[in-house]
């Protein structure tokens, strides 16, 4: 028997996949300058700003270019004691794990296409595309099961590169990421019994309008405190970030389990990292913070008030625009611009951020203009086109705002000892969220038998 083949639901599927992975590997370059200059903030120092493109430094930002061209051209050195087949695969399962990951987080409700506006495509009636790559019924599930696989990226590195210190922090990984998966588990499940399901779009749907209807005010902000607390503490762990890092603690480990690798397969481990930043900040935000959810406006809201929102929107950040344009004219009188001959071309960054600001604010205007003619939210597509890039762009937000509290941990907080790591785990927090759960279930019970 045969099969026809709806080419618009392969093409849009496609779309999706392009996008979710377009949408983690921009976001990686922004984190690692973040990184870099997060840290020397923290630590009184200038941090990278030396490299440029045309006089341009973009505050450090083009020493991540500089990075990039560096880890790809410089000599891929392979030990002759490692075992190369898993050698090989071990950093792109790490990597390949966080991209897949992403799948199942929604970052917009839906985009409707409607058929008279795009007969160019040959829609013959409207289509409703569902903003989420994979619409699985166990979408937590499927994001538990894909992040204890990450563990064998690490473990399959340690033992491979035949090198003492390599094992041992691909030991260290294994037993940390077991430890407090545990802990991650519960927590989700304090969350599935406060919404009855699985699914991310209907979690992220009953948090939307109020602010009160995020999960982290679950239970007047004690159950979904204390399970945002436990799943929190946990991503830190999962990612090995600062304070969970002693996988690859310099200080003992040289490097640990990525110790015998360079050039691009060091980058995919240092890359994976950084991705799995996303992904934990993105669900974080999903089932905690609303997800793609503007606080107090609902999907309908947005497609109902585009004009007034576009005109709020423009007017507002224009003027925020404009300041900025003002800060980078100012620094030209920086002693760092005065000291420099007047033809020097790093007085071309200053000019440069000037103009851009600018622009930036004039394209608001323009934008709390077309607001303010009404002819956005009287189009078809338009108010669609609207929501989708409000909703991406605040869970885009609440994905950086947890990446820079990573960020800004890695470089305040000491190293545990791993005593202190796995005493940590299994005598607090395991027991913490057991009682996280069933603190969850008589909230549950009573907010359906008693306050209705």
């Amino acid at each position: 028997m045969l099969y026809s083949v709806d080419w618009t639901q392969v093409t849009v599927a496609l779309a999706k996949c392009v996008f979710a992975v377009v949408f983690i590997m921009n976001i990686v370059p922004v984190l690692i300058w973040a990184e870099r200059k997060g840290a020397a903030y923290i630590q009184d120092r200038p941090g990278p700003n030396r490299a440029h493109i045309l006089g341009i430094r973009a505050a450090g930002l083009v020493h991540t270019l500089v990075d990039v061209v560096k880890l790809i051209t410089k000599e891929d050195i392979i030990p002759s004691h490692v075992e190369k087949g898993f050698w090989f695969v071990a950093p792109l399962i790490g990597m390949s794990i966080g991209l897949v990951t992403f799948a199942v987080i929604p970052w917009g409700d839906h985009l409707l296409l409607p058929a008279e506006t795009f007969e160019f495509l040959g829609l013959q009636k409207d289509l409703d595309i569902h903003l989420q790559v994979a619409d699985i019924n166990a979408g937590m599930l499927f994001i538990l099961a894909m992040g204890s696989l990450s563990v064998y990226g690490v473990m399959l590195a340690g033992w491979s590169s035949n090198n003492k210190f390599a094992l041992l922090g691909g030991l260290r990984a294994s037993a940390q990421m077991v430890s407090y998966e545990l802990a991650m588990g519960l927590a989700v499940v304090v969350m599935f019994l406060c919404y009855g399901t699985v699914r991310l779009d209907e979690i992220v749907q009953a948090q939307a309008g109020p602010i009160w209807n995020w999960g982290v005010f679950e239970g007047f902000g004690i159950v979904g405190g204390l399970a945002f607390l436990l799943f929190w503490v946990a991503v830190f762990a999962e990612t090995n970030r600062m304070p969970f890092d002693l996988p690859e603690g310099e200080a003992e480990l040289v490097a640990g389990y990525h110790v015998e690798y360079s050039s691009l397969r060091f980058a995919l481990f240092f890359m994976a990292e950084y991705a799995h930043m996303i992904v934990g900040s993105a669900v974080t935000a999903t089932l905690f913070f609303g997800g793609y959810n503007v606080p107090f406006l609902t999907g309908e809201m947005l497609r109902a008030h585009t004009d007034t929102i576009l005109m709020v929107l423009g007017f507002a950040a224009a003027p925020l625009f404009l300041v900025f344009a003002v800060i980078a004219f100012k620094r030209r009188g920086r002693k760092f611009y005065q000291a420099i001959p007047k033809n020097d071309i790093r007085h071309r960054e200053p000019l440069f951020f000037v103009a851009v600001w600018t622009l930036l604010a004039f394209a608001h205007v323009g934008v709390g203009m077309l607001g303010l003619s009404g002819k956005v939210g009287a189009t078809v597509f338009g108010p669609e086109v609207v929501a989708f890039l409000i909703q991406t762009n605040m869970l885009v937000m609440k994905v950086l705002i947890g990446c820079w509290i990573m960020i800004w941990a890695r470089w305040t907080l000491p190293r545990f000892r791993y005593d202190q790591l796995m005493n940590l785990g299994w005598k607090y927090m395991v027991p913490i969220s057991i009682g996280t759960v069933m603190l969850a279930g008589i909230w549950v019970i009573l907010r359906e038998n008693v306050l209705g």
